[in-house]
């Protein structure tokens, strides 16, 4: 079987204890290099389509949540892509084709191996054994390229789910998280922060990636969270935000980060909004050096906390800023400092939304039996 190696676009990282420390430094390598297996047919018999056409959507999402970086991340509500998709004759058995892409870009190619629905959609069908049927795909992006909500990740899901809902759905989450890794990869690493809450839903942690390990995380349905989304014109592009990494941390912020990252689980599973928005405002390592590279960013931070926000950072690798708080119009008040933030600041315009967490991920919007 034919292996898929790629080299992670974020540098390698070691810990080190501070020069002024007399005893011996401490490193602790993580190498990023990885080489995994390309995704294998997980059905036994081929199955048949059981609709002519369906159309699903999948949720925006926000990676990282401070000190989470690379292994947690949640969906947020109302916003994401759309993708229909159709059995097609004049498409070649086995294959798919991207008809037409609308929404907030046109931009992107319609060459399936060079789009990220294309890609999560050949691998679901090489895990589902297709080789008799051919599709075509429509995608109309909800998102904006470079946004830090999980735009890629977005498409990658919708796509995934699209073709398991077409032949019966046989796949399991984690399998279409794994389809949807293989586009993550080839655009901007391999990390499920996005694209398993975009599947999954809710808040997701990833425990291990060989093999994968996700570990939904449920907030209590009775408490109220919301997401104060606010995106200012102006594109941050994932692989240069994860270049801007730093190549060595030091072992203290490495421990606050770990019981940071430890503290969001805990106000997570418990519900507790304000813990969550401390946790989510304390990360010393990532958030330090991608926030000098969005004009305004630390002034944003700023004015959320100062109008009452729990907690604010960088979503995924930004642009957009997020919030968090347990009153919808209490976020509409911060939201508004935000963009007045950005605006004063950083002198880009931007736009606010106040979201709840959606609790379904990636799913079947309709279809069309035969």
């Amino acid at each position: 079987m034919a292996s898929l190696c790629f080299q992670s676009p974020s540098k390698p990282i070691s810990y080190f204890q501070p020069k002024s420390n007399p005893s011996p430094p401490l490193f602790a390598k993580v190498s990023v290099f990885r080489c995994k297996a390309s995704v294998q047919t997980l059905v036994a018999v081929e199955p048949e389509p059981v609709f002519v056409s369906v159309k699903t959507f999948a949720p925006a999402t926000v990676a990282n949540l401070g000190p989470g970086f690379d292994f947690l991340g949640c969906a947020v509500d109302g916003l994401g892509d759309h993708v229909t998709l159709r059995v097609d004759p004049s498409v070649r058995a086995g294959e798919i084709s991207i008809s037409e892409i609308t929404g907030t870009t046109t931009k992107l190619s319609t060459n399936p191996l060079r789009n990220c629905a294309g890609i999560a959609a050949i691998a679901t069908m090489k895990m589902l054994g297709i080789r008799s049927v051919g599709l075509s795909l429509d995608l109309h992006k909800g998102l904006p390229l470079g946004s830090g909500l999980g735009s890629s990740a977005a498409s990658a899901a919708a796509a995934a789910v699209a073709v398991n809902e077409i032949f019966g759905r046989k796949l399991g989450s984690e399998e279409l998280v794994l389809a949807g890794l293989e586009s993550e990869a080839k655009v901007s690493g391999y990390h499920a922060d996005n694209i398993a809450p975009a599947i999954m839903g809710g808040f997701v942690l990833i425990r291990n990636y060989e093999p994968l390990d996700l570990k939904p995380l449920r907030f209590p349905s009775e408490k109220d969270l919301f997401f104060v989304l606010v995106s200012p014109n102006f594109e941050a592009p994932t692989k240069k935000m994860r270049a801007a990494l730093p190549t060595e941390i030091p072992m203290v912020h490495h421990v606050w980060n770990s019981s940071q990252a430890a503290a969001l689980v805990a106000a997570v599973l418990e519900g507790d909004a304000v813990m969550l928005g401390k946790a989510l405002s304390s990360d010393k390592i990532v958030e330090p050096t991608r926030a000098p590279l969005i004009p305004g960013m630390e002034a944003v931070k700023k004015a959320a906390l100062e109008a009452g926000a729990f907690g604010c950072t960088i979503s995924g690798a930004g642009p957009t800023a997020v919030a968090v708080i347990d009153s919808e119009e209490m976020g509409q008040v911060i939201g508004e400092k935000m963009v007045e933030a950005f605006w004063k600041v950083g002198h880009l315009k931007s736009v606010a939304s106040v979201k709840k967490l959606d609790k379904i991920g990636a799913r079947l919007v309709n279809s069309i039996s035969r």
